[in-house]
């Protein structure tokens, strides 16, 4: 089976939008069940069921993005010249000084039209409706935007969840709970074996959409 195709849009994300949901996943990954291999770790032997999976880091162009903390990162791939994604990663910018341009807002749009993946963790959700993807679909962002969110984009059914998940759109409140949101996600898809050798390498405990403590 081809590795799976993850993508996330550069635009000016909070850092650990993106960095706990991608972290995560490469924690679940076959290339983290290699290094378990190497020094003969217990459960390398879970390593075939472990996410094969390609991360590409999008923008317009191959220019630095700053991020937050003063942070910058190197997109890997521009929009013309990206793979076909089989999820996208939306991570919340400041939505004050952010705009979506013409070009992201139809590359997410034909994204979700051909019925792939969309994660939006934070305010992310808020930055991309104005592409519609998320018209009539229930959604959530972070809850400091929420009121906010149902004045810009009233036809989207916003929610005070802590994720929310319509069809191939999974949305959640603020970053933390996108990792959450994330660690169902592989969870589901991947088994709570894998799952558990991953979140451990992290010392990670992921909490449900209600809040509570996942037992795995």
């Amino acid at each position: 089976m081809a590795p799976l195709q993850f993508g996330i849009l550069m635009i000016p994300y909070q850092v650990l939008d993106v960095a706990l949901p991608t972290d995560i996943l490469s924690s679940c990954s076959t290339d983290y069940f290699a290094i378990l291999s190497k020094v003969n770790h217990p459960d390398a032997h879970l390593a075939p069921g472990a996410i094969d999976i390609e991360f590409h880091h999008i923008n317009s162009t191959l220019s630095p993005v700053l991020l937050t903390s003063n942070t910058r990162s190197l997109p890997s791939t521009t929009l013309t010249t990206c793979p076909p994604l089989d999820y996208l990663l939306i991570g919340g910018p400041d939505l004050t000084t952010f705009t979506l341009s013409p070009e992201f807002s139809a590359f997410i749009k034909a994204h979700v039209d051909a019925g792939k993946g969309l994660f939006c963790t934070c305010t992310g959700a808020l930055a991309i409706a104005s592409s519609g993807v998320l018209d009539g679909r229930r959604a959530t962002v972070n809850h400091e935007a929420l009121e906010m969110a149902a004045q810009i984009r009233p036809q989207v059914k916003w929610e005070r969840k802590r994720w929310v998940v319509d069809g191939n759109v999974w949305t959640s409140g603020g970053a933390c709970a996108g990792g959450d949101m994330m660690a169902e996600w592989v969870v589901g898809k991947y088994g709570k074996e894998v799952a558990q050798v991953g979140f451990r390498g992290l010392d990670f405990e992921p909490r449900d959409v209600e809040g509570k403590r996942v037992v795995l």
